[in-house]
């Protein structure tokens, strides 16, 4: 029986890649370093914190990993309060209001900071929906580790049969499944070069998982 729902955030929710990426690359910019597009790609779905400690060890720096993270952090704090474009992915406020009117607990699980998670749900006023938020930066291990979703499906008070997680990435997909969590692939305009292959799943538009059509599917 379905009883919860984890969602991603970045890419499923809201689509704050592209001040990300501004973000890191003025990062790199400040401490000297050229990261390839391939290597980039490869950091979708991880926390700040892992790729900063990559990225330490790969390029030998002299910076500790954190004070990466928080020169990227102020970069997107920024960025995220200048930038009026900032919406909703589309349909995914319609989503989360049929789940909710059918009883269905709602989880974040991000690799974002709570900082950002704190910050998208609070400009969306989405808080009311969600029983719980949890950030893969406050966790020892990023997806594709997937400690993240075994603790959702917990905070949610959910087996991981009773739940499905919705990802848009390849390192969170491998997460949810290697957390045994039915797993959603929402393909969208938004994600490039991810892999869908491990999902149960996949989707390009959130009207195909409502609740009527998506419930039988988890048992």
């Amino acid at each position: 029986m379905l009883k919860a729902v984890l969602f991603d955030m970045d890419g499923v929710i809201v689509d704050t890649e592209p001040l990300h990426h501004k973000a890191y690359q003025k990062m790199f910019k400040k401490v000297g370093i050229d990261v390839s597009s391939d290597m980039y790609e490869g950091f979708t779905g991880q926390s700040t914190y892992g790729i900063c400690k990559q990225l330490c060890t790969h390029f030998n720096l002299e910076q500790d990993p954190q004070e990466l993270v928080q020169i990227k952090r102020n970069y997107f704090t920024k960025l995220f309060f200048d930038d009026g474009d900032l919406k909703l992915l589309d349909g995914v406020e319609e989503l989360i209001n049929n789940y909710f009117d059918h009883g269905l607990t709602l989880v974040v699980a991000s690799s974002a900071s709570m900082f950002t998670i704190n910050n998208v749900m609070k400009r969306f006023n989405l808080d009311r929906f969600f029983l719980n938020k949890l950030s893969g930066a406050d966790l020892k291990a990023s997806k594709p580790h997937p400690e993240i979703f075994i603790n959702a499906a917990k905070a949610a008070n959910a087996l991981p049969n009773e739940c499905f997680v919705i990802e848009d990435s390849t390192n969170g997909i491998k997460a949810a499944k290697r957390a045994g969590i039915y797993c959603v692939a929402y393909k969208s305009e938004h994600s490039k070069n991810q892999d869908y292959a491990l999902a149960d799943m996949i989707i390009y538009d959130f009207k195909e998982i409502h609740f009527n059509k998506i419930k039988n599917k988890i048992s």
